[in-house]
């Protein structure tokens, strides 16, 4: 099968050149132009993916070598820009950083991967000729990656403008297709995980409105148009994902799924795989609703509940009945800020707030990351959603970062995973159990060698089924 897909990669030198307020403006500017855009991210993400949401007014979808086959990166690459007239593809760090030696899972290498055009934004400060060797050399490291264009970054003025594009054009084939002065308006305000959420700044709306229109005014949108129009045709098999969705008597499996300022960290084909498989997603505010919702099990995601302790505190009501929900068996699934929230306390400043309590231990803020990067899991016989058999080795890609530690959990303490590389927990175990809980500080992906959405709904299927009878 053969896909015609307008497509661009936005990459960049090194990180922090701006690639993701270049990325932001030129989501938002062509859909004013009345173009529907398709974003993704490389990498795991979730903030900048909310940003891209935003901008686009389209789910955001990750493309990541470590979590992810070539296969499905380019299933969910040209499965989610079926209905869209351009995809925009931003990268993580440089063009050519990654952890591979030879680059296999680089920027680079996601663009030969989807044939995709990349445009570099350089950020400018500081220099004007010198940027020829730079351009030249990221041409020459690799041939096969198609550089298409360039957008100057942080230009000081016009003369700094006039100079950049002089020695450009001079001595490269590559088009200058932008140059972006500096301004208050093209500052994003950066936090310990990066970014603040677009789902938690109240004036994201505003701020990506006010980058876009100074995108558009300084960066040429018929020629990036006319670059993602040059990828050519992507060749690709469409993937069986087995994604059969389960069969109940009363409907979709309800899931209860904590979506606020305080938690926000979901993967958009997560929660499409929830939907294929039958389960109906149900959103509860950690810091407004008192009450649960009729579910059949809760997935509490990451997030910065740090940022909101005196809300997720004061609501007493909430906490008491995921407590109470949870003592009653009731499955849930929890990652890194769902893990905190569980704990009997999160301590930040020197300051002790009240949580759920369930699991019997503080989470206690740093001011240095305490877990950060991808991480191999095992599971072992304690994992919940089905049986593990003690001499299986199969390992789990995933992502861990997390400021937070857990403090004084009982020696006791049932764990479904080991952790062959990463922080976890306590540096050996994550996946904390408790009756039908299981939270964890690694950030999981649904993909065909984790299919972990499939099993956790299984295992809420066969309480429900096992609840009923009992009655």
């Amino acid at each position: 099968m053969s896909n015609t897909l307008p497509r661009i990669l936005i990459s960049a030198a090194h990180k922090s050149s701006g690639k993701t307020t270049i990325s932001l403006g030129l989501a938002a500017a062509l859909r004013d132009r009345g173009l529907s855009i398709s974003p993704f991210k490389k990498g795991p993400d979730y903030i900048d993916p909310m940003w891209l949401q935003s901008a686009a007014g389209r789910p955001c979808y990750n493309l990541d070598f470590y979590t992810m086959s070539h296969e499905e990166i380019l299933s969910t690459l040209i499965g989610n820009s079926q209905a869209s007239e351009l995809s925009l593809i931003e990268a993580n760090k440089g063009l050519y950083d990654g952890m591979d030696l030879n680059g296999r899972d680089c920027n680079a290498a996601l663009a030969k991967l989807t044939k995709s055009p990349v445009v570099l934004v350089i950020d400018t400060r500081g220099t004007s000729r010198g940027i020829v060797p730079l351009l030249l050399g990221y041409q020459s490291f690799d041939p096969e990656v198609n550089i298409a264009g360039v957008i100057l970054n942080q230009v000081g003025g016009q003369r700094h403008e006039s100079k950049l594009r002089t020695v450009v054009e001079h001595y490269t084939d590559i088009a200058v297709v932008g140059a972006v002065q500096r301004h208050p308006d093209l500052e994003l305000t950066e936090r310990h995980l990066g970014l603040v959420p677009s789902n938690e700044a109240e004036l994201a709306g505003n701020k990506i409105t006010a980058i876009k229109a100074r995108i558009a005014q300084q960066v040429d949108l018929d020629k990036i148009i006319s670059i993602a129009n040059s990828a050519p045709p992507l060749a690709f098999t469409p993937l069986d994902k087995n994604t059969t969705a389960f069969d109940d008597n009363d409907g979709p499996l309800k899931i209860g799924i904590f979506k606020d300022a305080a938690f926000g960290f979901y993967y958009a084909d997560d929660l499409d795989n929830f939907h294929q498989l039958g389960a109906k997603l149900i959103h509860i505010n950690a810091l407004q609703d008192t009450t649960l919702p009729d579910v059949d099990a809760l997935f509490i995601g990451g997030g910065f509940p740090e940022t909101h302790l005196s809300a997720l505190h004061n609501n007493h009501a909430l906490r008491q009945a995921v407590h109470d929900a949870i003592e009653n068996n009731l499955p849930v699934y929890a990652e890194c800020g769902g893990l905190m929230y569980l704990c009997k306390n999160i301590q930040w400043h020197e300051k002790d707030y009240a949580m759920v309590g369930t699991i019997p231990a503080n989470a206690i803020m740093h001011t240095k990351p305490q877990g950060r990067g991808y991480i191999q899991l095992q599971k072992n016989i304690n994992h919940p959603w089905g049986q593990t058999k003690a001499d299986d080795k199969t390992t789990l890609a995933a992502h861990e970062f997390h400021y937070s530690s857990i403090s004084k959990l009982p020696d006791d303490s049932r764990y479904a995973f080991n952790v062959k590389r990463g922080a976890g927990i306590n540096g050996k175990y994550d996946g904390y159990v408790y009756k039908n809980l299981l939270a964890c500080y690694a950030h999981q992906r649904h993909t065909l060698a984790n299919p972990w959405i499939k099993d956790f709904i299984h295992f809420v299927k066969t309480k429900k089924t096992d609840q009923r009878s009992q009655l």
